[in-house]
């Protein structure tokens, strides 16, 4: 075997080897989920998780819920009021669809929580009355003041305007955005606005497979 021979032999096997780790890698990581696809679905996950302020709110039930410490489950996080016109309405309308397209076993790992960006008018009744026309198993949090809630929403990044609640029927300019809360509490990413079910509907399985 002349040098050129050997030389291109090497290459070969070289060439050869890295498309077998490469493939390998996609193999294995299939069940974590394809960064484009999960990109292209609107999920866009952090480099390194968040920790989120140990602030408590009040839940649907009047119960008190220290914010990290939402764990056990994969959170979404909707920022969002019970008067809102149309971004709200539409998007829990979407949420519960997801929801009702997904296995139990994902379900089962998922919970999806109003946070209220208007406390001054959505009590915990309030919240309880209205996501029941949506999905009773949804949950929502309020603040004792827009200072708590701001804090939050300040920490994963989707930001609001606080209202003037001295105006009559005013309305609150808030984010469609959601918010990605791992199982450890942490923010993980983000699910960009506006949804597209099927594509979440697809990448939701592999995506809570994640610890």
């Amino acid at each position: 075997m002349t040098r050129t021979q050997k030389t291109v032999f090497i290459l070969v096997a070289i060439v050869a080897l890295i498309m077998g780790l490469t493939v390998n890698k996609v193999l294995s990581g299939k069940g974590q989920g394809d960064p484009t696809a999960l990109i292209d679905a609107g999920i866009i996950l952090l480099p390194q998780s968040r920790q989120l302020p140990p602030v408590t709110m009040t839940n649907q039930d009047g119960h008190p819920v220290v914010v990290n410490e939402l764990k056990g489950k994969w959170s979404v996080l909707f920022f969002g009021y019970t008067f809102c016109p149309d971004i709200c309405p539409t998007t829990l309308a979407q949420l519960r669809q997801i929801k009702s397209e997904l296995p139990k076993d994902v379900v089962d790992k998922l919970q999806v929580i109003l946070v209220s960006v208007d406390p001054n008018r959505d009590t915990p009744a309030q919240l309880k009355q209205y996501l029941g026309y949506f999905d009773p198993q949804f949950e929502g949090l309020t603040g004792a003041n827009v200072d708590d809630v701001q804090k939050v929403s300040n920490a994963v990044s989707i930001p609001f305007i606080p209202a003037d609640t001295s105006k009559p029927n005013y309305t609150v300019d808030h984010s469609g955005n959601l918010a990605l809360i791992g199982p450890d509490g942490t923010q993980r990413g983000f699910i960009r606005a506006p949804l597209n079910n099927q594509k979440l509907v697809a990448q939701f399985p592999g995506l809570l497979q994640r610890k």
